[in-house]
C-alpha cells in the first residue's frame, strides 16, 4: 500500500543528496535528534503539484521552491510533528514518473527529520506511476483493490485517508462502493476515538460536479457516525473552514503550489489535536500575507 513513506536516517538522506547533487540538505536536520516529538502535532499539505523539472513554473510560481520552503518550516518546528499528510495532487499535471521522482527527493529532508509521510491521490496523479515511484513501501496488501486507503491511528484522532482519483486529468473524483464499504466497516470497528477524513476532492454540488461525485454516499456514512468530526480536502486551491448542520467540520486546505484566485494564501496547515477538538494554524508561503498565522479552533461535535 504505497501511501506511507517512513523516516530515513540522516546518513541515507545525505547519501541521496550527494548522489542527486541537488543540495537538498537542511541545516536543521543536524539537530533533529535533539528535538522532542509532539505526537499530536501534524503538518497538513495539499496540491503540491511538483514537476519533474525543479525550476518549472506555473502561475509564476516555482512549485519546488514552495515545497522546499514548507519543508524547512516543518523541520524547523520547535517540536517535531507526529507526521505529515499530503492530500492529493502530488504531481504537477498527469503524474509522470519524473514528477514523483522529484517529489520523493523533496520529501527526503522531512523524512530525515524523523517524520513519516502519508500521501493521498488527486486527479493530477497517476496511480501506477505513483506506486512504482514508492516501490519501497509496495509490499503491504491493499485494503481496497486498486485504491490507496489507510487508517493512521494517533492518541486523539484516527485519520482515514481515502482515494478519490477516478481518472488522471479528469477533474471530478469518486470513491466507489468498495471504498465506501471499507470506510463504513472500519469506522464501525473504531468507534471510541474521534475520526477525521482526508480525501483530495471537495464536496460535490448537484448539477455542477467538479468535486467528489459520490459526496451524498460519503455523507450518508460519516454524518450519522458521530465519531467522525471533520472532512479535510484540497482540490480547489482555497483555504476555507465551515461546518454543516450536523456539526461536521469541512476544511479546505490551502495549496502548497499556486493559487487559483488572486489574494488567496498558499501554504500549509499546522494542526494540533486534543481530546475535544483541533487547532489549525495557517502557515502562508508569504509571511506578509494577512492570513499568515491565522488560527482556527475546531470544537468536536458530541458523539
Amino acid at each position: 500500500m504505497p501511501i506511507h513513506l517512513p523516516p530515513i536516517s540522516r546518513r541515507a538522506f545525505l547519501r541521496r543528496a550527494l548522489l542527486a547533487g541537488a543540495g537538498l540538505a537542511l541545516t536543521s536536520t543536524v539537530s533533529a535528534a535533539m528535538r522532542r516529538t509532539d505526537a499530536n502535532s501534524w503538518a497538513l499539505l495539499a496540491d503540491t503539484h511538483i514537476a519533474a523539472d525543479p525550476t518549472a513554473t506555473k502561475s509564476k510560481i516555482v512549485m519546488a521552491e514552495h515545497f522546499k520552503k514548507v519543508s524547512q518550516e516543518i523541520v524547523g518546528l520547535p517540536q517535531r510533528a507526529g507526521g505529515v499528510f499530503v492530500v492529493g495532487d502530488c504531481a504537477l499535471s498527469s503524474g509522470e514518473p519524473g514528477e514523483y521522482t522529484q517529489l520523493t527527493g523533496l520529501l527526503d529532508p522531512v523524512r530525515a527529520d524523523g517524520l513519516s509521510i502519508h500521501l493521498a491521490l488527486g486527479n493530477h496523479d497517476h496511480r501506477e506511476n505513483f506506486r512504482a515511484a514508492l516501490a519501497e513501501s509496495n509490499s503491504a496488501r491493499r485494503a481496497v483493490a486498486d485504491k490507496q486507503v489507510a487508517l493512521i491511528e494517533s492518541k486523539f484522532v484516527n485519520w482515514f485517508m481515502l482515494d478519490s482519483l477516478e481518472k488522471t486529468l479528469h477533474t471530478p473524483g469518486s470513491l466507489g462502493a468498495e471504498q465506501l464499504k471499507w470506510l463504513a466497516e472500519t469506522l464501525d470497528a473504531n468507534r471510541n476515538k474521534p475520526a477525521v477524513i482526508l480525501v483530495h476532492h471537495n464536496p460535490g454540488e448537484d448539477g455542477k460536479i467538479t468535486g467528489l461525485k459520490d459526496t451524498s454516499a460519503l455523507m450518508e456514512i460519516i454524518r450519522p457516525r458521530r465519531q467522525v468530526k471533520a472532512w479535510f480536502y484540497g482540490h480547489t486551491h482555497n483555504w476555507k473552514v465551515s461546518q454543516d448542520d450536523s456539526g461536521l467540520h469541512l476544511v479546505n486546505l490551502p495549496p502548497v503550489a499556486y493559487i487559483f484566485r488572486e489574494g488567496d494564501p498558499s501554504g500549509w496547515i499546522h494542526a494540533t489535536a486534543r481530546r475535544d477538538g483541533m487547532k489549525l494554524e495557517l502557515r502562508s508561503i508569504d509571511p506578509a500575507h494577512k492570513a499568515h498565522g491565522q488560527i482556527v479552533d475546531l470544537k468536536w461535535r458530541t458523539a
